[in-house]
């Protein structure tokens, strides 16, 4: 099939046909529908079969003619994209490569100067792309010519097919499997997509790409890596022997504008009570760290609790991958750094937190515990750096107490279990608990205060919890909201001293939550 015959298959949606010309037409011919009656046909494969059964109506081994009822079936528009026809051939593919390849010689070492802004090297591709597609003489239609600029430019300067999924404000996430199967997070539903991308070898410029604008690397002896994007988006690449089917990344997108504590109640993520809570533990300088599993939230309540941080106060933030979006202006952001190719040179979050204490921070926020780190962050809460907020992966909030226990162990201490119990009970004041339902929304399903130790055990007590008795609507979407289990929690007497007030009725039954001012901490509770 010719360029021109491809191109016609493009403009209809179809997938392309391979079809054997007959004897003595040329192999870009274009075959032309009938214009009347009907053609015999070339025997197909169903013809070769003693079982095949004519289409009713039609004659065997008869094409249709154009008014006949198949021809307007045939006609008819295309279907919606399948995974069946995911691994359709892009009819611009040869075009795009000769393009894109021609367009990296001709900018040169135009694409990594620093004094050009990211709108001028794109509008230098553009001019650069028209010039190349004029080249090559190939008839496009203007919707045809815009999507291969964009295309092409998307692949030179940007991520390639990912690059429209990353401008998608929908998609919170991007999964690539292999280079033809891509899947995305849409509204908290998994879903495929038909993007693909033209080779292995493209997809591994697109993650070198990645990684080299945050100086990691990742290559044979290092063949996974941890990396963002320059708006904070979340990225992990790995790429074979370790991955099996080829390269795969992993996106998780951060919002241009970071979410506020409204944004959170509008979702239903926690109700005005649990936010003036939260407000109100946080500028009483609590300990606190937020749970859950993968994807449920964490880091991006845990952006919200740092909004509560008041603005003349110094923050250090320890980070794997900066992701944090901190408002404020006294912040000091570090990050962990690999070893390089030589094995050394490793700086981990552990080194970071010891490092930090002698830095003067009024806060200590750590993005994630997951390793030793976490007796040395427990050391600091118990040593005069309180109001400190850290993340952990858990179920519940007392798999999350578990889980710190377990972490202290691997700092290779060799402490007994009842004293990292009390160092735990000591430091934590409060567990916000993420869940992400089955309906993809993310809700705090628990508020838990830290008590203190009854023998051998860290007692933990709900202030609010998820109702799941309300049911789920028409829709699969959960009816249930956070309400107060009606316990008032112990650290209210330190609220008291240092002048923190809440509103009246927040523990009460819900809907209860009365009116009144809080003290240092805002207005009342119609602020949100």
């Amino acid at each position: 099939m010719n360029l021109a015959s491809r191109l016609t298959v493009a403009r209809r949606g179809e997938p392309e046909l391979a079809t054997k010309p007959a004897a003595g037409i040329p192999d870009d011919a274009v075959a032309l529908p009938p214009t009347s009656g009907s053609v015999p046909a070339e025997p197909g494969p169903a013809d070769a079969r003693p079982d095949a059964s004519p289409i009713v109506g039609e004659d065997p081994g008869v094409v249709p003619s154009p008014d006949s009822g198949l021809a307007a079936f045939l006609d008819a528009p295309a279907a919606p994209p399948s995974s069946a026809r995911r691994g359709t051939v892009d009819a611009l593919a040869g075009l795009k490569a000769r393009a894109a390849e021609a367009l990296f010689e001709r900018l040169g070492s135009r694409i990594t100067d620093p004094s050009l802004t990211e709108e001028q090297l794109r509008k230098l591709a553009r001019d650069e792309l028209s010039q190349v597609i004029d080249a090559e003489q190939v008839p496009l239609s203007p919707e045809e010519r815009r999507r291969l600029i964009r295309d092409i430019g998307d692949e030179v300067l940007g991520l390639g097919p990912l690059q429209r999924m990353l401008d998608d404000p929908e998609i919170s996430e991007i999964m690539v499997n292999r280079r033809d199967q891509i899947y995305v997070e849409r509204n908290g539903k998994l879903e495929a997509t038909d993007a693909t991308f033209s080779s292995e070898e493209q997809l591994r410029r697109i993650i070198e790409r990645i990684v080299s604008k945050v100086g990691r690397r990742i290559d044979e002896s290092s063949p996974l890596v941890d990396a963002r994007l320059e708006d904070g988006s979340r990225v992990n690449a790995i790429i074979p022997p370790l991955a099996v089917n080829g390269p795969s990344i992993t996106i998780r997108k951060f919002s241009r504008d970071p979410l506020t504590v409204r944004n959170l109640i509008e979702f239903g993520t926690l109700t005005p009570d649990m936010a003036h809570l939260l407000e109100a533990c946080v500028k009483a300088r609590l300990n606190i760290i937020v749970s859950g599993g993968t994807g449920t939230g964490k880091t991006t309540l845990l952006n919200v609790l740092s909004g509560f941080i008041p603005m003349d106060e110094r923050i250090v933030t320890i980070e794997d991958a900066v992701e944090l979006q901190l408002q404020q202006e006294h912040v000091v952001r570090l990050e962990s750094r690999p070893a390089n190719i030589e094995g050394k040179g490793a700086v981990t979050i552990r080194d970071l937190v010891k490092n930090s204490l002698r830095m003067r921070p009024d806060r200590i926020v750590v993005g994630e515990v997951r390793g030793g780190e976490s007796l040395d962050m427990l050391q600091a809460m118990n040593t005069g750096h309180d109001g400190s907020i850290s993340t952990v992966h858990a179920n519940t909030p007392r798999d999350a107490i578990a889980r710190l226990e377990t972490l202290v162990l691997m700092a290779g201490m060799d402490l007994p279990l009842r004293a990292i119990r009390e160092q735990v009970a000591s430091a934590v004041n409060l567990i916000v608990h993420l869940t992400r339902l089955r309906d993809g929304t993310r809700r705090v399903t628990h508020l838990t205060e830290v008590q203190g130790m009854e023998g051998d055990m860290v007692t933990l007590q709900d202030a609010f919890v998820f109702d799941y008795s309300a049911g789920m609507d028409s829709q699969g979407r959960f009816l249930g909201k956070p309400v107060p289990t009606g316990v008032r929690p112990r650290f209210l007497d330190h609220f008291h001293e240092v002048g923190v007030k809440l509103p009246p009725g927040i523990f009460g039954t819900p809907g209860g939550a009365g009116a009144g001012a809080v003290a240092q901490t805002g207005t009342g509770k119609g602020r949100w």
